[in-house]
Parts: structure tokens; sequence; C-alpha cells
């Protein structure tokens, strides 16, 4: 099922979260996310993958270097410091996004006020 232009961007940011999850608890590479992304039900590819993974580590959030594992050369990512920081930051608003999402109903917004006329 092809995901519409609106759902990828607002799962772009949920990808980057699972990312930085597994990071902070081991090493990964970009085979095994799109396969660990895809058992969440993601449905995300090299030509997508690989360029949020190298976006994130030019913004500081993974680091990489190339490794051989089992004869195969694979980029091997791990979370800077940046990148904790940034997924507990990420954990706070995921837990409050997870409240508001649930309650029912959702807090009321601030009413605007009514416009004035004009002289």
């Amino acid at each position: 099922m092809a995901e519409s232009t609106h759902q990828r961007d607002l799962f772009t940011g949920l990808i980057r979260i699972h990312v930085l999850v597994h990071a902070f608890h081991e090493p990964i590479f970009g085979l095994a996310m799109m396969a660990e992304l895809n058992q969440h039900g993601y449905r995300i590819g090299p030509g997508t993958l690989y360029p949020l993974l190298h976006g994130m580590e030019r913004g500081g959030l993974l680091k990489s270097q190339l490794k051989n594992v089992d004869g195969r050369r694979r980029r091997i990512y791990t979370i800077t410091a940046s990148g904790r920081r940034a997924l507990n930051n990420a954990r706070v608003k995921v837990d409050e996004l997870h409240h508001e999402l649930h309650e029912d109903p959702p807090r009321k917004l601030p009413q605007i006020d009514p416009p004035h006329s004009l002289p």
C-alpha cells in the first residue's frame, strides 16, 4: 500500500525516533533498520532510509563508520551524545502526544476573540 506524501511527512519524524531508539541500544545498519521498520508497518526503501540516515549523521545525531561484517562492508551507525539528548527530548514529547491522542475529548483550545470592527 503506497502512502501519500502527507502520511510520509508525518511518519518521517516517527521513523527518526525509531532509528534513535535502536541506535541507543546497539549499532545499526540500513538493511536491518528497514526490516525493523517493516515490522512496525513502515514500508521504507533504501532510497528513503539512507538519505534519512545520512541527514541524521550530518545533523550530529548519529555517527558512522565502514566495517566488515560477514565479509561485507557495511556502514554502521551509532548514536551520539546529541542524538541521546534528542531521543530524551523526543520521549517527553511522544509521551505528551500519546496522552493527548487518547484524551476524549482533547483539551479545549483558547477561543479566538471575534474580529473587531474598524471605525
